[in-house]
């Protein structure tokens, strides 16, 4: 018999699954607990916890991966470094939508972004052994799998908190921290997962500057490619362009994802665009360890083939046929995603209205984007006591505690929610309103 939705079965089901208060809890682990309690009570819970896309991809790269399948290219290994089709249209993408020039041999296919940032963490361990620079600095809050990844890896990591550091105090603060002399590198995400934060073109020069001054190297994640929906930036070879470090140093590493912003999650290909500079960087401990000296050598024929022996070989043409498209101006691949904006207004609009306030709430000065996360907060509640109350009345969040924030609050994720969900969403966020309110 269903037990319907209330503190008692919730905290019950909570209990079971050993997840305490959260504070050790993985995205996946909301996300159980959210299914089991729809199983227990028979309530519908409204998921905004899991960063997955909730939109169909395009048909571009459907009949492109089907074509691939039928021409036989499940039969062979795909090249380590990837195929030459998916090597130069990521150039021309990245050319036309950021406005950067990067060799196509600098443009490697991973399994998803994840495998990208993972394999370059490895690189970044192995290329500084035995160096006082043994250390990556992780613009936080951020994405939690990559403090994960350094840890598996057993590269060094310090994080930043970006809420009090933005504009000049964040470029102050970044050399202030560099200076020690033990950072290699930088990693952030723009737009930022969780606070949808983006950077400026003012705080990504300054960026750039410590990147050649200090001989860093910048890892942008851009997993969220384009979604900073204030401007429209789905004009290839026309600015505004993506914001990117690349156009202030050559010492960078952009991480591009198909999963985000073509809906292309399930297939897991991204691609990780070394510049050339980099690309082409020696390393004595690579030499001496592996027998091959430049950073891009060892990322495609040491790492990419153990870790893989390279992408999926369909999906590498699904992923082409995408940029291609978007490069010649046939496919906009913004317009669908668009509906990540519209539904993260609605939501706060509700939120805001009935107690809640927005944690990471401008970006210099200006309002926040709505796109695919924002954070908030309620009154006289910590992060992990938000998401339990959230959860008790059917809606499933994650909590900033675990993404290397330093202030209380919680991630929300529009990706999932429904129109038809509206009424609903409006109806519990109006009950916890009432029931928790001064």
């Amino acid at each position: 018999m269903n037990q319907g939705l209330n503190s008692k079965t919730v905290s019950s089901i909570i209990d079971a699954m050993g997840l305490g208060d959260f504070s050790g809890a993985t995205i996946r682990d909301i996300q159980a607990l959210s299914r089991q309690i729809e199983e227990k009570t028979g309530e519908e819970v409204i998921h905004l916890e899991m960063g997955v896309p909730g939109l169909q991809p395009s048909e571009i790269a459907l009949k492109a991966e089907a074509e691939a399948l039928k021409n036989g290219c499940a039969t062979i290994y795909p090249p380590n470094g990837g195929i030459p089709r998916i090597k130069k249209a990521a150039s021309d993408f990245v050319k036309a939508f950021i406005g950067v020039d990067i060799a196509p041999e600098g443009c490697v296919p991973t399994t998803g972004s994840m495998q990208g940032t993972f394999a370059t963490f490895m690189a970044l361990r192995h290329a500084y052994a035995g160096s006082q620079k043994d250390t990556v600095l992780l613009i936080q809050p951020g994405f939690p799998v990559q403090t994960t990844q350094c840890d598996v890896i057993g590269l060094r990591h310090e994080a930043l908190d970006i809420y009090n550091y933005r504009g000049k105090a964040l470029t102050e603060k970044l050399e202030e921290i560099v200076t020690k002399g033990n950072i290699c590198a930088i990693v952030y995400s723009n737009p930022n997962n969780p606070s949808w934060v983006c950077f400026t073109e003012e705080e990504l020069q300054g960026i750039g500057r410590l990147a050649t001054k200090y001989d860093l190297l910048i890892l942008e994640d851009l997993a969220y490619f384009a979604m900073d929906f204030r401007r429209d930036l789905s004009h290839p070879f026309q600015p505004p362009f993506q914001a990117t470090v690349a156009r202030y140093t050559d010492n960078y590493v952009l991480w591009v994802s198909a999963s985000k912003a073509f809906s292309y999650a399930g297939q897991r290909i991204g691609v990780t665009c070394i510049s050339d500079k980099v690309f082409h960087r020696t390393f004595a401990p690579l030499k001496e360890k592996f027998g091959v000296a430049t950073f891009g050598d060892f990322f495609v024929g040491r790492l990419m083939y153990t870790l893989s022996s390279g992408t999926t070989h369909s999906v590498q043409h699904a992923m082409s046929a995408l940029m291609e498209a978007a490069v010649k101006g046939e496919y906009n691949f913004l317009d669908d995603v668009k509906e990540y904006g519209r539904r993260a207004k609605f939501m706060k609009d509700v939120l805001l209205a009935n107690g809640f306030y927005l944690v990471y709430d401008n970006d210099m000065g200006a309002p926040l984007a709505d796109g695919f996360y924002f954070t908030v907060q309620y009154p006289g509640m910590n992060d992990l006591q938000l998401t339990r109350e959230l959860m008790t009345c059917g809606i499933a969040v994650y909590p900033l505690d675990t993404m290397g924030s330093t202030q209380q609050g919680v991630r929300i994720c529009t990706s999932f929610f429904r129109r038809e969900q509206e009424q609903l969403f409006t109806e519990r966020i109006k009950q916890f309103h009432k029931d928790h309110g001064c």
